[in-house]
């Protein structure tokens, strides 16, 4: 995993650096989510001590600006993990209720088929390693592939991956962003929608991640004219106008 910065939010993105060997193994490390108070780190590996393939850890620092102050990681535990493939967590505190959920995807049996999406929230003693059993999020997930949630802030929006019936693209191969919402967080979520073709290409277009204000909605791609890497996955950016607060 690697890590840019910028000045402001402005300034084009700096030269990515890597994260050193505390994050990084010599195994897949992937699917980085922070915490809203910048000090834990979770991501995905498959490094042989967990409980399966991929497992989600997490990784603390002290000072939430330096970025190569991460201390090793630690596996979530099987509150969270299991035998079968979990990965692209996502960190949301509902600043109202102040519960802590994380969002991942799973394989796992009992899901609805192939990759679905799951939370698990924080328990109740505050332990940050410790998650209670994961829930399937049933609005979610579908007979197909869910994958990469990416929350809004307040909890009301999320975007995710999936090659669902509706997915621009032909042969089952395609990949598409998709958008939910819900009224507030104790409601469940609406039927996700497609992005459509402003946004989404007829191959893979996957792994959301929203900007803190919600204006600027980042993912990868492959194969779009301009790809600096060619069939290789870039890295693109999508904006909006700013949202007001009753949204």
């Amino acid at each position: 995993m690697w890590v840019s910065q910028r000045a402001s939010v402005k300034d084009p993105w700096g030269t990515p650096q890597n994260l050193g060997p505390n994050i990084n193994s010599a195994f897949n490390d992937a699917s980085p989510a922070l915490s809203s108070d910048g000090h834990r780190l979770y991501f995905s590996s498959n490094c042989p001590d967990g409980f399966g393939n991929n497992d989600i850890y997490v990784s603390r620092r002290n000072n939430k600006r330096d970025d190569f102050a991460w201390q090793p990681p630690v596996n979530l535990g099987g509150g969270v993990n299991t035998i079968a493939d979990e990965q692209g967590p996502e960190y949301f505190e509902d600043d109202e209720t102040g519960i802590i959920t994380l969002y991942f995807v799973s394989n796992r049996l009992g899901g609805l088929d192939g990759n679905d999406i799951y939370a698990s929230t924080l328990n109740e003693d505050g332990d940050e390693e410790t998650f209670g059993p994961a829930v399937l999020v049933t609005e979610l997930s579908s007979p197909f592939d869910d994958q990469g949630p990416a929350i809004r802030r307040d909890g009301r929006e999320v975007y995710l991956t999936s090659n669902r019936p509706g997915t621009l693209g032909a042969g089952g191969q395609a990949i598409d962003l998709w958008v939910a919402t819900r009224a507030s967080t104790s409601d469940p979520w609406a039927t996700p929608v497609n992005l459509g073709p402003v946004v989404n290409s007829v191959f893979i277009d996957g792994g959301p991640a929203l900007s803190r204000n919600g204006t600027e909605l980042y993912f990868h791609s492959p194969f779009r004219p301009g790809n600096v890497g060619g069939p290789m996955f870039d890295i693109w950016v999508t904006t909006r106008t700013k949202l007001r607060h009753s949204d």
